[in-house]
């Protein structure tokens, strides 16, 4: 296991907001996975949610929604002002699993998702992570994971490309924003992780609050260039953690509800690196977390009308300098 300043989970404070966006350079690199691990690692530290920014026919998530019958993101009114019982009541609740595999001790968190039928016309989610930031104020979690879809590296060259702030600096830029970036861990992953890095170095991101996720694919030893990249990693970013290989998950999906041990570790390792990069950059314990100002006043898709017209705050949404 490959990893560094990993201390013991501290609680977070009741006002503080940490961030944690998962994100991937392509597809198959169990971000997914991570965020699952995630949320229930950081629930045992302050109230969580797990947002799903995926499209429905092609995330994992909504099939979890079914047996709470939750309305999910749909539920919520694109031209009313939300509450914080409306967004939490929009989540289906999810259960820690203990080390020996049932719900005793395992801290519960929240999951939304967009819990429609196939068949229905698709929500027009809001791109812009500030929007998805607001949702989590109004809904009052002290943890977020978003399990996001973009493309890392291919979307921040073509946002310097376009002029434009792109989707992963916007993540970034959010207060208290720790991201993790998941690869599989393959030669191929490892290639596609280090040239995402070798971008957000030249974008000036900050690595030293990134954490970094490599999912085991198989059992048995990494490859050499896996665990060389590893090593080369580890010097750069807040930390370096291994998924191992979990033939339940394969199996079964999200839905699965036994879990590895050595599973459930690695998910309590990653929680850990991404509090103690926090508490590295922002100080112990993390400070109050800043009311996001308005989105801008423009005709936005729902849920994102809902989101803007919820909030007053006039403080600027912008990270705190670590």
């Amino acid at each position: 296991m490959l990893r560094k300043r990993t201390d013991a989970v501290p609680e977070l404070p009741m006002g503080a907001r940490l961030t944690v966006p998962v994100m991937a350079a392509t597809g198959g690199s169990g971000r997914t996975t991570v965020a699952r691990l995630l949320g229930a690692g950081l629930a045992s530290s302050g109230s969580t949610v797990v947002l799903d920014l995926g499209p429905r026919l092609s995330s994992p998530w909504p099939a979890l929604l079914d047996e709470q019958k939750t309305g999910g993101l749909a539920a919520l009114p694109p031209d009313q002002p939300l509450t914080r019982s409306a967004v939490q009541q929009a989540c289906v609740v999810q259960h820690g699993r203990a080390v020996g595999g049932s719900n005793a001790g395992g801290a519960t968190w929240h999951l939304l998702s967009d819990g429609q039928e196939w068949h229905t016309r698709p929500l027009n989610l809001p791109e812009d992570p500030a929007a998805w930031y607001q949702l989590a104020a109004i809904g009052g979690w002290q943890a977020v994971v978003a399990d996001t879809v973009h493309p890392l590296a291919h979307d921040l060259l073509a946002a310097r490309c376009a002029g434009k702030i792109g989707r992963t600096r916007g993540w970034y830029d959010l207060p208290f924003a720790v991201p993790v970036l998941c690869a599989a861990a393959t030669a191929q992953g490892m290639r596609c992780l280090q040239q995402a890095v070798m971008v957000l170095h030249a974008e000036g991101l900050p690595l030293r609050r990134t954490v970094v996720a490599l999912v085991a694919t198989g059992d048995g030893r990494l490859p050499v260039a896996v665990r060389a990249g590893a090593t080369m990693l580890a010097s750069r970013t807040a930390a370096v953690v291994q998924v191992p290989h979990d033939p339940h998950v394969h199996a079964h999906s999200l839905a699965a509800t036994r879990l590895r041990s050595c599973t459930r570790q690695a998910g309590a390792q990653l929680a850990g690196a991404v509090l103690t990069a926090a508490h590295t950059a922002w100080g112990r314990p993390l400070p109050g977390a800043p009311h996001p100002a308005p989105v801008a006043p423009v005709r936005l898709p729902a849920p994102a009308v809902a989101i803007a017209a919820a909030l007053e705050a006039p403080a600027p949404l912008r990270a705190p300098a670590p």
